[in-house]
């Protein structure tokens, strides 16, 4: 005679279908332990998108303008304007570096350490074209004749941006920054000794006075239209 086994296979399959059950609600339960996403606040992750930032502005940038940059808290944009400052510095262990990052006018912004100055300003000259571009070349008379003046009053009168040639000027020795507006931030622009130098006068005085080149209108001004 055989053993009757009919119901062996059922009690198997019913144990292990009781058993997977157990086995998920055991999965469940389990605490997850998966690390977080960096977030707005995460310190490190705001340092790397503010020294993106800060390679490509011509401004400083105050605190609040960052923290809209980077989509961060101020006082993250704080702590990480610190962070890096202090990296720089070579604070942190590390190499310290020939830029700094120096607050000017309420504002931020990526700056040559002064010790290095003659190495770049060197560096600069020997790249640099021997002749101005025609935009260049506006761009100084308009700073030359209104000095002090911002970028931006520099782009009205021009009515195009100004911010590439302000920089080639910069780099030419043509033109420096006079000073920083406290409450706006934005730079002034002069011209330099470099440029009387070029020109061949003593002082600025002695440029061409721009009336008598100015058109009078007593031809009137049909001929343009400006749009």
């Amino acid at each position: 005679m055989t053993a009757d086994t009919t119901g062996a296979p059922d009690a198997a399959i019913s144990a292990d279908a009781d058993a997977v059950p157990a086995a998920d609600a055991a999965r469940v339960a389990a605490p997850q332990t998966a690390a977080p996403a960096p977030g707005p606040d995460d310190a490190a992750a705001v340092a790397r998108r503010l020294e993106a930032i800060l390679l490509v502005v011509d401004e400083p940038q105050s605190l609040v303008s960052l923290a809209a940059a980077v989509a961060a808290p101020v006082p993250t944009v704080r702590r990480a304007v610190a962070a890096l400052v202090a990296d720089y510095d070579g604070e942190g262990g590390g190499p310290r570096r020939g830029f700094e990052l120096r607050e000017v006018g309420g504002g931020w912004r990526l700056y040559v350490r002064e010790e290095y100055d003659d190495v770049v300003g060197d560096f600069v000259t020997t790249q640099a074209p021997s002749r101005l571009s025609q935009a260049a070349l506006e761009t100084l008379a308009v700073i030359a004749y209104k000095q002090p003046v911002t970028r931006g009053q520099v782009a009205s009168i021009r009515a195009v941006n100004v911010d590439s040639v302000v920089r080639t000027l910069l780099a030419r020795g043509l033109v420096t920054e006079v000073f920083t507006d406290p409450d706006t931030g934005a730079i002034h622009y002069g011209t330099t000794d470099q440029l009387l130098v070029n020109l061949g006068i003593n002082s600025l005085d002695e440029l061409p006075h721009i009336s008598p080149l100015l058109d009078d209108g007593s031809n009137g001004f049909d001929g343009e239209v400006l749009k």
